[in-house]
């Protein structure tokens, strides 16, 4: 399996976000953790929003940010949150696998409160601030998923292509205002639950990780590694950078190929 390593995006000079402020939920793992660490490097104050309290403290403590521990899917939680935000990153999620007629109601319910209707109460909050300040980064964190199918996971696959249609709304309201919005859609990321989830198929299957990497979660994809969550953060930062004002509407697939083959 690949190592860890630096992420291709060049970093913003530590000043380049200053006087900005971010908020990214699911900040306490992962690729938010990534996206909040690579915010304030570049001189913005993160709010941390996660329902992990310990986590979200100790990184806002870290960070010199801001900690908010929130269920996402409540939505006076949500709408409990700081609508000062310059900066919206979009990232908590989660996943539950079964065939359709086998899926929870309830199950597919969370997962569209957090992945799509709190992506919408935040930005239904912190979009007027943007829009009197002139400007203001909206990405969302979303999938190959949220532009192809695999089977068994239809409440994740159709909230991220909510939330890429959620986006582009947005990008076409806010460009007056000097607004941006765009998803990032990587495939499989190194975090905690995928590296969890390669050693429990390398045991059921008798296999090695490295062939759990590529032969069953990378099959469709022409690189055979996995995403690093710094990779992603990067690609959130340049987004937020000079240069970007133009790019809107968009959806930046780090898919290593997948949806190219």
């Amino acid at each position: 399996m690949q190592t860890s390593r630096t992420s291709p995006y060049a970093p913003l000079a530590p000043s380049a976000l200053a006087g900005r402020t971010a908020l990214v939920t699911g900040a306490a793992g992962g690729i938010g953790l990534a996206c909040a660490e690579a915010l304030a490097a570049a001189g913005a104050h993160v709010h941390v929003v996660d329902k992990q309290g310990a986590a979200a403290r100790s990184l806002a403590d870290r960070i010199g940010g801001t900690a908010w521990v929130a269920d996402l899917s409540v939505a006076e939680a949500v709408d409990g949150l700081p609508a000062d935000a310059d900066i919206v990153v979009n990232n908590a999620g989660l996943q539950h696998v079964a065939p359709v007629h086998e899926f929870p109601p309830d199950r597919f319910t969370l997962i569209h409160r957090v992945m799509v209707e709190a992506p919408f109460r935040i930005l239904r909050r912190t979009l007027p601030g943007m829009y009197e300040r002139g400007w203001g980064r909206v990405v969302n964190i979303s999938s190959v998923h949220g532009l192809r199918a695999s089977p068994y996971k239809s409440a994740y696959v159709s909230a991220k292509h909510a939330l890429e249609g959620l986006s582009k709304v947005v990008a076409v309201e806010a460009a007056p205002h000097g607004v941006t919005s765009n998803c990032v859609s990587p495939g499989y990321v190194r975090t905690p639950l995928v590296e969890h989830q390669i050693a429990d198929q390398a045991r059921s299957h008798g296999i090695s990780e490295q062939d759990v990497v590529g032969r069953v979660l990378l099959e469709r994809s022409a690189v055979k590694s996995l995403i690093e969550p710094s990779d992603v953060a990067g690609a959130v930062l340049w987004l937020c950078g000079p240069g970007t004002a133009h790019v809107t509407g968009s959806s930046l697939t780090m898919d290593g190929g997948w949806t190219a083959n």
